[in-house]
């Protein structure tokens, strides 16, 4: 017992009411994202427009989906949760049923945080781009690790579920939904990026000779500079998911309550990339 690892530093008879409160603080959190959205999109029509208008409201639009799309996941994960429970606490009372299933309910209290966590993210990542003060590519993130939260939640319901269980069914429908529009947010955000950088395509007709063979080379100094620090940082990558996967634990508990080895992250990160085109 004492080398089970410790994630959450509460009682387990207090663990009920930590779900709960956790996945009614994630339906919090989705709901002031959707507000925050809405209040974005007037903000945007207000101070920008042209290029920049719509392509503001195309990734806002695609973020308002994607939190639909989590609101009604982790509505029909509660449902399913509370069928979980209801089916498999017999004359326990629900405390006693999540503390003697301790590990499954940690597993649930960590992966609703995630999702939680992931919606706040993306809004106010969104809420940069907008103001022009964030990255293209801090959307694109959040929308992988909302992806990766979302199934983390499934799979963390899934292992108590019944497999005939219609919630289930439905849960992982919204989950294919959530990954649509994650996949949807992407693809406006990339298609946003490439509208603005066309937009502002710097000229270089006026240009001398020397002048383009000096901006020449000095593109190429910066082009090696980015490639080594892309596979320094990719390197940092591939240690700092070492490290989360120490620290969440590498065993994967099954429906028996037995455990199996989790499987190892793919090594293919690391790779060294190409080297670029000499001209």
């Amino acid at each position: 017992q004492e080398l089970r690892p410790k994630s959450l530093d509460i009682k387990q008879e207090e663990l009920g009411d930590m779900v709960e409160k956790e996945m009614a603080s994630t339906s919090e959190a989705i709901e002031d994202a959707v507000r925050r959205i809405e209040e974005m999109m007037s903000q945007a029509r207000n101070e920008s427009s042209g290029v920049k208008l719509e392509v503001n409201e195309r990734i806002l639009n695609s973020c308002t989906d994607l939190m639909k799309a989590i609101r009604l996941l982790v509505l029909t994960s509660t449902n399913l949760q509370k069928e979980i429970v209801e089916s498999g606490r017999g004359a326990a009372t629900t405390q006693e049923f999540y503390a003697k299933n301790s590990r499954w309910t940690e597993g649930l209290i960590s992966a609703s945080k995630a999702v939680g966590w992931g919606a706040t993210q993306l809004v106010e990542s969104a809420d940069r781009v907008v103001l022009h003060t964030g990255k293209y590519e801090e959307l694109i993130v959040c929308s992988h690790e909302i992806a990766a939260s979302t199934a983390q939640l499934v799979a963390a319901s899934k292992v108590k579920a019944e497999k005939s269980s219609k919630n289930l069914l439905r849960l992982q429908e919204c989950s294919r939904n959530v990954n649509e529009m994650a996949a949807n947010v992407v693809a406006s955000t990339k298609s946003g990026q490439e509208q603005i950088e066309e937009k502002d395509t710097m000229d270089f007709s006026g240009m001398s000779l020397i002048k383009l063979k000096k901006e020449e080379m000095e593109t190429q100094v910066k082009v090696l500079e980015l490639e080594k620090r892309l596979e320094g940082e990719r390197v940092r990558l591939g240690e700092l998911r070492k490290q989360h996967y120490a620290l969440a634990g590498t065993y994967d508990a099954t429906e028996d309550g037995e455990a199996k080895p989790a499987p190892a992250p793919r090594r293919g990160i690391l790779k060294k990339p190409p080297l670029a085109q000499k001209p």
